[in-house]
């Protein structure tokens, strides 16, 4: 059986006293790719916050596998709130991932950036600054940031909010790599790219709705998204239509 590596019991979460996620259960396990869909407003940010440890709740539990796992979440934001204008190199952004891990000397950081760099096949702008990359060349520099100290978990906030649509079927092709060793929690508005990505679903809508495995259909997103749906499947990546209402 999978080790669980975050596990939430009866969660209420929100801000400044006002309720945005209420008796909220969830298991992420070793490995696990969870994919987290739901309205804008819904309560997908807050629930990530929690984890990440950025929001206190109000009540309920949120237990991790050990200390190391709850300080070691790799994250990936949402690239439209970078600041390409921010004066920071692709490799200097990549090596801050590196920040929190005090056994690695200066030299043994940079053969670590250099070898991610590689990895992420974003050699050729190593010494650019953020502000000249493409969507994909952001994307990867992002991820390879997130994932460079070895994390047990990573979540990933919208990661297709600014994806160069050339890269987007390589950069999910990644991720499935990476979910090897790794556990992947990946918040999305795009359902058709989370179906044909993950292993299990939730939907939260100020409630969480958990599906075990990706055989969803219009039914069960109907129900808890709370709006009519229907899943059409077009290439590699389906996508959703919402259906009028």
């Amino acid at each position: 059986m999978s080790k669980t590596l975050v596990e939430i019991k009866d969660m209420y979460a929100g801000y400044n006293g006002i309720v945005v996620l209420k008796a909220i259960d969830l298991q992420v396990f070793e490995q696990d790719f969870l994919g987290i869909i739901g309205p804008n407003g819904g309560g997908k940010t807050t629930l990530i916050k929690t984890i990440l440890g950025l929001l206190k709740p109000f009540s309920g539990e949120l237990h991790f596998a050990n200390d190391r796992q709850k300080n070691h979440i790799g994250y990936m934001p949402q690239t439209h709130g970078i600041d390409r204008k921010f004066p920071v190199l692709v490799s200097e952004v990549v090596e801050s991932g590196l920040i929190s891990d005090k056994s690695l000397s200066r030299s043994g950081r940079r053969d670590k950036t250099r070898e991610m760099i590689r990895q992420m096949d974003i050699e050729n702008v190593a010494g650019k600054a953020i502000g000249e990359l493409s969507g994909g060349q952001l994307q990867r520099t992002l991820l390879a940031r997130a994932v460079i100290n070895d994390p047990e978990l990573l979540i990933l906030d919208e990661p297709n909010s600014y994806v160069d649509k050339r890269f987007e079927l390589h950069f999910y092709e990644l991720l499935k790599e990476i979910n090897r060793k790794t556990a992947i929690v990946l918040v999305s508005h795009d359902i058709g790219t989370v179906i044909s990505t993950v292993k299990n679903i939730a939907c939260v809508n100020e409630t969480l709705h958990y599906h075990s495995g990706t055989d969803v259909d219009a039914d069960w997103l109907e129900e808890h998204w709370a709006c009519p749906f229907e899943v059409i499947s077009h290439g590699d990546l389906p996508h959703r239509v919402l259906k009028k209402h």
